[in-house]
């Protein structure tokens, strides 16, 4: 981890923070800090910290507790200029892409349903709220973030598309992803609105096996546009991860 996360249970008397498990571990072990060491901390939800002071060290492994004064705080990096609704992917890829979620820093992700969905990926483990935090700030650590993106679960695609939709995003803020064919737009047009004023775009993504016609229609009457990364079909961690990449490249 390049950064230590930690939040409000965290948090002791005169502003220190006790850092416990495997946090402590990483403290003393990885970066082998000793007290008056500093290391790089974050907030949840709150303000990086670039030089947290090791206080003292209390207790034995692995039991120990690192404690130390946060410092100054800073910024935390600028928001992904595009959010993400994301047709919910196989159980596996999902856990692989919370942490890069994270990472890469957009505001909202929302989870939706796709008739290429399974049912059953419904009661995956990884979607439940305390394992995907676990994942989230594993993704915060790695980015030096301390800002999570907020997560909604939509179970149906289309009254969350016709009724929710048009409030949160302009209709030139709308994306759809689908495989490149003869009049489907490039990234331009995506790279374009991402950097337009009026917040960020919204880009969905779609199961491994695309969106149904049915659902490439329904996007197109509601203004969504298509970006499409080629002609290839991607593995949907593929996608999402590049698609958000291409959203920050300026």
């Amino acid at each position: 981890m390049n950064a230590v996360v930690f939040d409000s249970g965290d948090e002791r008397p005169g502003g220190l923070v006790a850092l416990r498990g495997d946090r402590a571990r990483h403290v003393l072990e990885v970066l082998g800090a000793a007290p008056g060491d500093t290391i790089r901390t974050c907030r949840i939800g709150g303000a990086m910290h670039p030089a947290s002071r090791v206080v003292r060290i209390e207790g034995a492994a692995p039991e120990a507790a690192v404690v130390v004064d946060p410092g100054p705080p800073a910024p935390p990096p600028a928001r992904c200029p595009a959010d993400l609704l994301l047709a919910l992917p196989r159980p596996k890829c999902l856990r692989r892409l919370w942490p890069q979620l994270a990472a890469l820093g957009p505001s909202r992700v929302f989870v939706t349903a796709a008739e290429k969905v399974e049912k059953s990926y419904w009661g995956c483990t990884w979607l439940r709220e305390d394992e995907r935090d676990a994942l989230l700030r594993e993704g915060l650590a790695q980015a030096c973030d301390a800002v999570p993106p907020q997560v909604g679960v939509r179970r149906r695609l289309k009254p969350f598309l016709e009724d929710e939709i048009p409030s949160l995003y302009s209709a030139n803020k709308r994306f759809f992803a689908h495989p490149a064919e003869p009049g489907g737009e490039g990234t331009a047009a995506f790279r374009e609105a991402c950097r337009a004023p009026g917040g960020p775009a919204l880009v969905a993504v779609g199961p491994e096996g695309g969106w149904s016609p049915f659902e490439c229609a329904l996007f197109e009457r509601l203004g969504f546009r298509r970006v499409s990364l080629g002609p290839r079909i991607l593995r949907t961690d593929t996608a999402v991860v590049s698609l958000l990449a291409l959203a920050s490249n300026p």
